[in-house]
């Protein structure tokens, strides 16, 4: 049996918004856990029962594109402006005034935007997987081109006949079956290259991710799949409606959020937790390294044995992690 709170929606920034809430409402300041690609507010069911139950007023929406939430048409209607704005939007229909923002993969750089662009509105933000980077030098498309080919995935999403959609779209659970695995067993990590434009993976790596859904056959796979039957209904029951297009656009807007972000300060002035994952092959350890430098403020804490879906993967200790760091740092 799953344990979900009740879908709740708000009207936020021009748009429908789903989201879920558990914990007393007098609790302060609340934690918003915003989920990554191609993922759902259900990707932290675990913590949203955790922290709950714990005392922990917590709140994990869909975002803009994903399940129960409205997924425009225009592309230009998924960058890190319309995203953090529909956080902004969410804090005002519930009267928050400020919270902690929890993000993991893309919900990663949502909440570190939200330091730097609403610190008004942040207590304080959690990095699970996903560091805080600079701006990067160049337009970080031209970067990831430059450093892995056209195959790989992100530089495939820019694809305006959006094959790449097509492929997820047509093989939901096949895209599912293969990437919601732990990773396979390493004897060594993998060698630590500096990241870029926010994608800390070895060059080495295989990141054609379309193509190996295409040619995916579950039966040769040796990795543990993280998902119950149960939970992979529901996501594969959700994106089967949804599409992947509205998670995929937040892509698309990876250089215009970096020509935007020209004028803005990268220093986070509010206090931070960075978890990472210590098997994590596109967002490994390694690319946290040096973010004092732009976070004065921080703890790190590694989760050993976990891969990409750190939350889903060890969510005993994600949960304890997160309720300790935030009675430590705000009571």
């Amino acid at each position: 049996m799953i344990d979900m709170p009740p879908l709740q929606f708000a009207q936020v920034n021009g748009i429908r918004m789903g989201f879920y809430e558990a914990g007393p409402k007098t609790d302060v300041p609340p934690l918003i856990l915003c989920h990554g690609w191609p993922e759902l507010a259900f990707s932290w069911r675990h913590q949203i029962k955790a922290l709950g139950e714990a005392g922990t007023r917590v709140i994990a929406p869909d975002q803009r594109g994903y399940g129960a939430t409205e997924r425009p048409e225009a592309v230009e209607a998924y960058d890190l402006e319309h995203l953090t704005g529909d956080l902004v939007g969410l804090l005002d229909h519930l009267k928050i005034d400020k919270a902690i923002f929890v993000g993991h993969d893309w919900g990663g750089f949502v909440v570190w935007r939200m330091a730097l662009a609403h610190r008004d509105r942040v207590a304080g933000v959690v990095g699970v997987n996903t560091p805080h980077f600079d701006r990067a030098p160049a337009d970080p498309i031209e970067l990831l081109r430059k450093r892995f080919g056209d195959s790989m995935y992100i530089v495939q999403f820019q694809d305006p006949a959006r094959a790449a959609d097509k492929i997820f779209d047509s093989r939901v659970g096949q895209t599912f079956d293969f990437l919601m695995r732990e990773p396979m067993p390493r004897k060594e990590a993998l060698p630590a290259e500096p990241a870029t434009a926010g994608v800390g993976a070895s060059s080495k790596l295989n990141l054609a991710f379309p193509q190996m859904v295409a040619g995916y056959d579950a039966k040769y796979d040796p990795r543990k799949p993280i998902l119950s039957g149960e939970e992979m209904k529901v996501f594969v029951g959700t994106f089967s409606r949804t599409g992947f297009t509205g998670g995929i656009n937040w892509y698309r807007n990876m250089s215009r959020n970096w020509r935007r972000a020209v004028e803005l300060d990268h220093t986070v002035k509010v206090p931070a937790l960075m978890i990472m994952a210590e098997n994590d092959a596109v967002l490994p350890p390694s690319a946290a390294d040096g973010m004092e430098r732009l976070v004065p403020d921080l703890e790190k804490y590694l989760v050993r044995d976990s891969g990409h879906w750190t939350q889903q993967e060890k969510p005993e200790e994600v949960s304890a992690k997160l309720i300790e760091w935030r009675r430590k740092r705000f009571g």
